[in-house]
């Protein structure tokens, strides 16, 4: 399935809060930092939960051995992925004493970069990139490749992360000989809890969207969720309320394969990605009604009274959410009891849902909101506002 569409016409991400209210995971390892302060500013409730780690291999035989070969004979072509795994390379190959040799051959070659990363470390180098394609994906990379007569040509592929295993077969099979050059690896976080809660949090909805910055990432996220048989759940999470906002297309290929729907923005960048989150959610991840003559926007974790972020405990949240399925309409405490966090003994369901109740219409702020139908249940005063 493709990507999300993006929102059109005005938006509100520009906005400091744009975000308040709701709750983003993030799986990144490296700049996660920076990726999280990036949605925090726009008022988001970040849970961090990296999924990976990169693991150098500067003392790779695999590494040293590709670059030998490498240097075996002239390169034709070189396609650099990434920024850090290209320096990453030059670097081991400096401690290695091949330096020199390394950079005459590639000096003497087509220099394909990714991304504007991948070009700005081919330049750092000294070096000059040949051409880097407008989409920053590896498949224009091979495209722009298989245009073009591959017979006997010596061409370097840069992994970056796991092994590009079609595109180096579809260059093969044009008649190009083809080294790959495993610069780093990714390997699943050390500590993986926080990736496990975050599982649990995206099923159960206690979060309104998750971002990936890599594709190693996503297919660490599954392979937990499948640890725990819970890889069908995660991927229903995504397809139904849960946003899977991902940094392009590559990130988001292990989703769009398994038909999961995302949300990329139009740059593979750290801020296009925190953006695009801004304008969708506010625009898609909201309930928007009146209640008792109050106007009120039912966000992830919070509701807006008038205009005021209130922000809501995770029982009166849920609660609020099932009553304003049915805006106007009584919704009884069994229903109500179903929707609460955790499990609720029977004989105190009645008292946990009354509760819940007390609590919501206490943060709400606001009186005649919530109204009691005796012997029933509970109900919203309210309708859909058809002018919000």
């Amino acid at each position: 399935m493709s990507a999300l569409p993006l929102d059109s016409g005005p938006s509100p991400e520009t906005a400091p809060d744009a975000l308040a209210g709701f709750t983003v995971g993030v799986t990144a390892t490296r700049r996660r930092e920076e990726f999280g302060a990036l949605l925090e500013r726009r008022g988001a409730r970040v849970v961090s939960a990296p999924a990976i780690r990169l693991v150098p291999l500067a003392e790779d035989a695999d590494l040293l051995a590709a670059t030998r070969h490498s240097l075996e004979a002239p390169l034709d072509d070189v396609v650099v992925t990434t920024g850090v795994g290209f320096r990453g390379w030059m670097a081991a190959a400096e401690g290695w004493g091949l330096s020199a040799d390394l950079t005459d051959h590639l000096s003497r070659a087509r220099l394909l970069t990714r991304g504007p990363k991948a070009r700005g470390a081919v330049r750092a180098a000294g070096l000059n990139d040949h051409w880097t394609p407008a989409t920053e994906s590896c498949q224009e990379v091979k495209e722009y490749l298989l245009d073009q007569d591959l017979r006997g040509r010596r061409i370097a592929v840069q992994q970056h992360g796991e092994p590009l295993a079609e595109f180096v077969a579809e260059l093969r099979r044009a008649g190009a000989e083809v080294i790959e050059i495993p610069v780093y690896r990714w390997l699943p976080y050390r500590d993986i809890s926080p990736l496990r809660r975050l599982i649990t949090q995206t099923i159960s909805g206690a979060v309104d969207a998750v971002a990936f910055t890599s594709a190693p990432a996503v297919h660490a996220m599954l392979g937990a969720a499948r640890a725990d048989g819970l890889e069908e759940a995660l991927l229903s999470a995504f397809g139904g309320g849960v946003v899977a906002a991902c940094v392009g297309p590559v990130t988001a290929e292990p989703l769009t394969s398994r038909g999961v729907p995302t949300l990329q923005p139009d740059r593979s960048r750290l801020g296009a990605l925190a953006r695009v989150l801004a304008r969708h959610l506010p625009e898609h991840g909201v309930t928007r009604l009146t209640a008792g003559g109050h106007r009120l926007e039912i966000r992830g974790h919070a509701v807006v009274v008038d205009g005021e972020l209130r922000p809501l405990p995770p029982a009166p949240m849920a609660v609020l959410k099932r009553l304003a399925d049915k805006p106007g309409h009584v919704v009884s405490r069994g229903d109500l009891r179903t929707v609460l966090p955790g499990s609720v003994a029977r004989d105190s369901a009645e008292h946990a849902v009354e509760m819940a109740i007390t609590r919501l219409r206490r943060a709400l702020g606001a009186a005649g909101i919530v109204e009691t139908v005796v012997k029933r249940g509970y109900r919203l005063a309210c309708l859909y506002d058809a002018a919000l």
